[in-house]
């Protein structure tokens, strides 16, 4: 189907469907695994997560433990390391959610003041 006086591409793109709100699970280990099981729990009860995407990516160290990395729209805004032995993956699933919660409030809070000051007076 093509319109009249619109190129494809202008088509193609008011015909994408954007979704937001998700958790990418990245990881490899049952560590990393137990981590994006509660994160993502979490992450359901929040309110206004949409436009916000969270990748979890674990890299494994042999002998070391493994580096787990969380990415909201891109932006890396936690790391932890879990070694080899048993960890509180809760707790820190937590702490991660908060953390979270924490850098989408201080995004909505800098659109909204930018918004605010370009209209108003400058300042």
């Amino acid at each position: 189907m093509t319109v009249i006086g619109l190129p494809s591409k202008a088509l193609a793109q008011e015909t994408d469907i954007e979704i937001s709100g998700l958790v990418i699970d990245r990881t490899l280990t049952r560590f990393g695994k137990d981590f994006g099981f509660y994160y993502s729990g979490y992450w359901r009860d929040l309110p206004f997560t949409q436009g916000f995407n969270v990748t979890l990516y674990e890299t494994v160290y042999p002998q070391a433990g493994t580096l787990l990395t969380l990415e909201v729209n891109g932006t890396q805004i936690y790391r932890t390391h879990f070694g080899r032995r048993a960890m509180p993956i809760k707790e820190r699933a937590e702490q991660a959610v908060l953390i979270t919660i924490d850098y989408i409030a201080q995004i909505k809070a800098n659109s909204l003041t930018t918004g605010f000051a370009d209209s108003s007076d400058g300042f």
